[in-house]
């Protein structure tokens, strides 16, 4: 099992630009379980690595990190984006499936 994990977050709904997508992560790997709160329902756990979140430019940068600290990870490649191009006269065309 590894300590942490590195991966490269995708694009949320609410974005439409790709300009902070070039980012890597290194989180922590939950050590505790998460329960609710009696009182107020919130949800938490006693394990405060878990609410720590670093970001680097590079791959190469986190897994070093890792390294460094004595840390074992586990790195997830991103998917490669697929395009479709598309462009205005296709609205139109014949051949069309409606």
């Amino acid at each position: 099992m590894s300590d942490v994990r590195i991966f490269q977050p995708t694009k949320n709904a609410m974005q439409s630009g790709r300009a902070t997508l070039g980012t890597w992560v290194l989180e922590h790997e939950p050590k505790a379980a998460r329960r609710a709160d009696p009182l107020m329902g919130w949800i938490g756990s006693s394990d405060t690595s878990s609410q720590v979140r670093l970001r680097f430019d590079s791959r190469n940068e986190a897994v070093a990190y890792a390294k460094n600290n004595g840390l074992s990870y586990s790195v997830s490649e991103p998917k490669a984006r697929r395009l479709q191009p598309k462009d205005y006269a296709a609205n139109f065309a014949f051949d069309r499936i409606r």
